[in-house]
């Protein structure tokens, strides 16, 4: 492990023991919200391609109706009917995403990186976008800081890999502290206006 790499998972960890103390009373409470707000378990668990395509179960706040396809395509709007109404806010304010505390902990993902996607999506990537899997997957990331909804996967996928060629603590810090000021204001951008440029990969969703 390299110095970076070093500095990078000492950061994941104290960072995530310190959001469990801070969270985990509310974290408990928006379980039990969920559970009460519509049938179905609390954590949506999910396989995902990790570091070097290696799978793993991410951990996520359940924000849609249980009979909803778990592989379906992401909702575009806040009016998605599969949205449950807490749902809906959980996403709107990136609460979903605390659960996966738990995966960073366990070497799983990191703070920042890029996001977890399918291991069929990555079995459609040339040799230069599964660059992106060089690294283990955020909870935030460059593309998700800046553009996130807006952006189709390939533009994602290129902001990634771009990431990957300039790691450091540095554009860590400041992709943290841009995803909170997104997280803090209001904002439109969390739903995928456009999944892909290309059709037949969208439809393929």
């Amino acid at each position: 492990m390299n110095a970076l790499n070093m500095i990078k998972r000492t950061f994941d960890i104290l960072v995530s023991i310190l959001v469990l103390a801070m969270l985990l009373v509310p974290m408990l409470v928006i379980a039990i919200l969920i559970r009460l707000g519509s049938p179905g378990k609390a954590i949506f668990a999910q396989r995902r391609a990790g570091r070097n395509g290696k799978p793993f179960t991410i951990l996520k706040f359940r924000t849609m109706r249980d009979d909803a396809d778990p592989y379906g395509s992401s909702p575009h709007s806040g009016e998605d009917p599969r949205l449950t109404r807490l749902g809906k806010f959980l996403r709107e304010k990136s609460l979903d995403e605390l659960p996966q505390v738990f995966n960073v902990i366990m070497g799983q993902m990191s703070l920042v990186g890029p996001r977890p996607l399918y291991e069929r999506q990555a079995e459609l990537w040339d040799e230069t976008q599964r660059r992106r899997l060089e690294v283990l997957p955020g909870i935030t990331g460059y593309a998700q800081a800046y553009g996130r909804g807006q952006l189709t996967i390939e533009e994602k996928i290129e902001m990634d890999v771009h990431y990957v060629d300039n790691q450091s603590f540095w554009f860590d810090l400041r992709i943290i502290m841009r995803t909170a000021i997104n997280i803090l204001r209001p904002r439109g951008e969390v739903y995928e206006k456009q999944y892909s440029s290309d059709k037949e990969y969208e439809n393929d969703q």
